[in-house]
Parts: structure tokens; C-alpha cells; sequence
């Protein structure tokens, strides 16, 4: 009795000391960082996603037939939280959303010749402190951040300071000290890029001027009749009063944006037009956001997701990441990087894709990222809203978009549908119409080949997701043929590493890992969701993919 009284004892020590040894194991394991230069972000047209309430489909009498596509579609932020709580954006391993500008649009619409056209898209303002009611309510916008915020998914909205919204028959010009009306860009020069309007009847902010003004009588009026006047008035005193800065057009509009950081805790702004506007404009705006999100940080401390600085991706047309830091206006070069963004929108990845071998994208991007533009980042993309020219309007080549953008170095852009072959060709549409087509909901649901489509992006974007090392590694390129790399990511701590091999041998095949891992070190491959092993310094597995994403189990 007493032997199997001191067995006992024994037995209970040990589980005791294991216990505690995986106890302590856990608490030691480093959590996964989230990296903004390594993030999956997903770009989507508010409008143009999905229709989560039918009932403010129509608004401020806004039913005037339009041309193709260039209307209401019903999309709102109710539509999108749908879809977050649903999980659509987890099991893309999506991390983080950018949706065009939600604040209230013109009422009217326009025809410059090619018929009416509503601001479905956002991005004419009429008013910066509300939200159109096309999109849903603030209460809404509360909502969506809150449950993307459960979900590890940061939400970026979109900032327009340059312009306001065109002048109709129910939206009259803002005042002659806000805006000017011509002359119309040149875009040859500095000057002739910013001190003008983009395009005829879309007013510009005079961004440049220093001089108080007062605020536009259809606000004034506007916000009476709302009854709010007063209290946004007491608010800009206020912004005025803590900053010093003058009451000049820009800082109004600048206050405006950064309520919603302190309001909703958004977590990023992607800056509309900003070869448009003065340099100096960025970094003030850049300056009102991080103090901006602060007090949001500070405020709501069990809010808080991490210790990212608040982000800011810049829509400089047309830049490149061949030009490092610099944008050339052809008579003068701006950096547009340094004390204004953390990233820019990388215009030339899609000809980098369609022109050069995969090697010579991934090593270009990993050396330019990691020495000139070391601390900040890009955000690749290869179909968006407004470019014309996509890697694949017709979607004939899915899978490859999805390989060359997922497993890019830099920061990703899924634009809505990449994942599910929408096509980017529209009959009737004019122009970027084509590019804005209502989500193929129905594909998903029905087509075969859209849900093959899918699968592929989401093992992709799940890989990514999950080992930063993707989007902000080190590349390092293990053999040409078969082609198969491999990158690595330290942050304090956390370490990752990851081997992928592209244009495999389907069936039976093997990957050298010998740089990466030790023999008998066990590795799943993410894509065919398998455990391998490492022998004589490679791995050997059997699936009917050419693909493998391998990871440390």
C-alpha cells in the first residue's frame, strides 16, 4: 500500500511538472505580429460590395436614370460587416480592409456627356462629418469597425482633401476663398499638377492658402437644419484653439477626417490624390492623425490592438517603386515617403508581373524594400477602381494573379473580385465603369470555377496571414528549376520562416529545405494540408498540386 501510495505521489508530480512546462511554453511562445508591410489588404467600392439593407438604397431623390454602372448599387456598411462577422475575409486571410470614402456625397448628379452619374463611388464630397445614408449610419460605421476589430482585421477609410464634390442643380460651388474652378490640370510641371482642378466642374480645395475663411452657407445651413450647428462649431473652435493652426480650407477638412480616428478607431487612411496637393499638406494631416489615434489609444486602452503607429497609404499616380522615395514631376522631385506616408500605392507592379520572370519581381521588390525604402512600404496591386489597364481584365489567368501578388514581397491589395475572376469588362460601361461592377456574390455561390478561384486565394491569403515573413521577409531564391524560395522575418522576438516552391511537378515531388530547416524537423505544407519531414536536407510529398507552402509545424 505504501509502494503504490508513493507511485501515486511520483505520477502526480510528474503531470504537475508538465503541466507547468507547457504552461510555460505557451506564455513564452511569441505572439504573431501584425506588419503593415506585410499585410493582406482588401480594397472594395462601399457601394459596389454587398446590400445589407435594402432600405436606404435610394436617397435625396437621387433616381434619375444613370449610364451603366454608374449609379447606386445598394452596397453599404451593413453589407460589409456581413460578410466580416461571416468569416469571408478570415478564410481569405485578409487582415486588413480599405473601402472608398463613406462620408455624404453630392445630391445631384452629373452628365458630362456620357449620362448621369451619381458619387456612388465617395469621392465627391458635400459634406466631410457625415455619412451618406446610401452607405448606412455612424452607429454603422461603429459597428463594422468594432466587429472587424474582433476578427484581428484593421479597417482603413479613405481621405480626400483635394476636391470637393462637382457642381450640380443641388450642390452649389463652395465660396471663392474655399475653391477655385480652373484652370484644369496640365499635369506637365509641379504647379500645373496641384494649383488647378482635375477635371472640369470638380472644384479644388486651395490647399495651399493660409488665409481664414469662413464656413461655406450651405454647411452652415445644412448643419442648422440638422440641428448640430453648434456643436461643430465648438468642436472646430476647439481643433483651432489646441493646434493654432489658421482657420484656412485645409485644416477644416483635415479635422474632419481625423474625427472618425478618434470616433471610430479606424486604423489607417489611403490618401486620395496626393500628387495633387502640397507636400506640406500630407505631413500636416500625417501629424493631426498620429495625435489623432493617440488619444484614441489612450482613451480606449481595451481597444487597442497593438503598438502600430496609425497608417497612411498614398495614391501618388502613377508612382513606381523603381523611383524609391522620389516622384519626378518632371521639373521638380518629391519624396513623398518621409514624415508623410508609410507606404505608397506601387503603380508599376503590374508590368513588373507581366514583363519580368517571378525571381527577378521578388528579388527587385525584396532589394529595393529592404535598402531604399527600408522602414516604409508599398502596396502592390494588380486590378484596382481606376486603372484602366489591368494585369487581367478578363480574368483568364486567376491562380497566376493571385501566386505573383499573395507571395510578393510588400503589402498586398486584393481588389474585390480578384478572388472570385469578376470580370473587368462590363457591356455598356465607359471607362473605370468597367472596373466597378457589383460583387460576383452569385459565382461564388454557383460557379465551379469561381469556387476553385476562391480556394486558391484563400490558401494563399491564409499562408500570407499567418507568417509575415511573405509580405516583409527577407527573400532568398533556393533553386531555379524547380523554382523554389524561401523568406525570413525577425520582430523583437518573433521569428518566421517559410519555404514555397511554384510550378512543382505535380504528384510525387521533392523541395530542398536545407538552407531553412534541420533534418527531422516536421513541416506542413499549407497548401495541400500535409505534414512532411525533413530528410537528407529536403522534404518529399505527393499531392496534385505544382504548389507548396511550407511552414514549421
Amino acid at each position: 500500500m505504501k509502494n503504490v501510495f508513493i507511485l501515486i505521489v511520483l505520477f502526480t508530480i510528474l503531470l504537475n511538472c508538465k503541466s507547468q512546462t507547457k504552461e510555460v511554453a505557451e506564455v513564452q511562445k511569441p505572439e504573431t505580429p501584425f506588419v503593415w508591410q506585410g499585410a493582406n489588404l482588401y480594397f472594395l467600392l462601399t457601394d459596389r460590395f454587398n446590400n445589407g439593407d435594402t432600405s436606404n438604397d435610394v436617397n435625396f431623390n437621387r433616381t434619375k436614370e444613370t449610364a451603366v454602372l454608374r449609379g447606386f448599387e445598394g452596397g453599404d456598411l451593413k453589407g460589409i460587416k456581413q460578410k466580416i462577422e461571416a468569416g469571408y475575409f478570415s478564410d481569405l486571410g485578409i487582415n486588413a480592409i480599405w473601402m472608398t470614402p463613406v462620408v455624404e456625397q453630392i445630391h445631384g448628379g452629373t452628365d458630362e456627356g456620357t449620362g448621369v452619374t451619381y458619387g456612388f463611388h465617395g469621392y465627391w464630397a458635400k459634406d466631410w462629418t457625415a455619412i451618406d445614408p446610401n452607405y448606412g449610419t455612424k452607429e454603422d460605421l461603429k459597428e463594422l469597425v468594432d466587429a472587424a476589430h474582433a476578427k484581428g482585421i484593421r479597417v482603413l477609410l479613405d481621405a480626400v482633401i483635394n476636391h470637393t464634390g462637382p457642381v450640380t442643380e443641388k450642390d452649389p460651388v463652395w465660396p471663392s476663398d474655399w475653391v477655385r474652378t480652373e484652370p484644369q490640370c496640365q499635369y506637365s510641371n509641379y504647379e500645373n499638377t496641384i494649383t488647378c482642378t482635375l477635371v472640369k466642374n470638380l472644384p479644388d480645395i486651395k490647399t495651399e492658402s493660409n488665409a481664414a475663411v469662413d464656413l461655406p452657407p450651405q454647411l452652415v445651413e445644412k448643419w442648422k437644419t440638422e440641428g448640430r450647428y453648434e456643436q461643430e462649431v465648438e468642436e472646430l473652435d476647439a481643433f483651432f484653439e489646441r493646434t493654432g493652426y489658421p482657420r484656412a480650407p485645409r485644416f477644416y477638412i483635415i479635422k474632419w477626417l481625423t474625427d472618425y480616428i478618434t470616433e471610430f478607431g479606424i486604423d489607417g487612411y489611403r490618401c486620395d490624390t496626393v500628387k495633387h496637393t502640397e507636400e506640406f499638406v500630407w505631413q500636416e494631416f500625417k501629424a493631426e492623425c498620429d495625435h489623432a489615434f493617440s488619444e484614441y489609444k489612450k482613451n480606449n486602452p481595451e481597444k487597442v490592438l497593438d503598438d502600430n503607429n496609425f497608417y497612411l497609404v498614398g495614391e501618388v499616380y502613377n508612382y513606381g517603386i523603381s523611383s524609391g522615395k522620389q516622384f519626378n514631376f518632371g521639373d521638380k522631385e518629391v519624396n513623398y515617403f518621409d514624415d508623410m506616408f508609410t507606404s505608397q500605392i506601387n503603380f508599376e507592379y503590374k508590368w513588373n508581373s507581366k514583363q519580368m520572370l517571378i525571381e527577378d519581381v521578388f528579388s527587385k521588390y525584396d532589394s529595393i524594400l529592404h535598402n531604399q525604402l527600408k522602414g516604409y512600404g508599398v502596396l502592390n496591386y494588380l486590378s484596382s477602381h481606376d486603372d484602366g489597364q489591368p494585369f487581367d481584365p478578363m480574368r483568364e489567368k486567376p491562380y497566376e494573379t493571385a501566386t505573383k501578388l499573395l507571395l510578393g514581397p510588400g503589402t498586398a491589395q486584393v481588389y474585390y473580385g480578384d478572388e472570385s475572376a469578376r470580370v473587368l469588362v462590363v457591356d455598356g460601361a465607359v471607362g473605370d465603369a468597367n472596373l466597378r461592377s457589383k460583387m460576383n456574390w452569385n459565382a461564388i455561390k454557383n460557379n465551379q470555377k469561381a469556387q476553385s478561384v476562391l480556394s486558391h486565394w484563400q490558401k494563399l491569403g491564409k499562408f500570407r496571414r499567418t507568417h509575415p515573413a511573405v509580405g516583409a521577409g527577407k527573400h532568398d531564391m533556393i533553386s531555379e528549376e524547380p523554382y523554389v524560395f524561401s523568406r525570413y522575418f525577425n520582430y523583437g522576438n518573433f521569428s518566421d520562416a517559410i519555404v514555397v516552391g511554384l510550378d512543382l511537378k505535380k504528384g510525387e515531388k521533392t523541395v530542398s529545405v536545407a538552407e531553412v530547416f534541420e533534418d527531422g524537423t516536421v513541416l506542413h505544407d499549407a497548401y495541400s494540408n500535409q505534414d512532411v519531414k525533413v530528410v537528407n536536407g529536403k522534404v518529399a510529398l505527393n499531392s496534385e498540386f505544382d504548389i507548396v507552402l511550407l511552414e514549421q509545424k
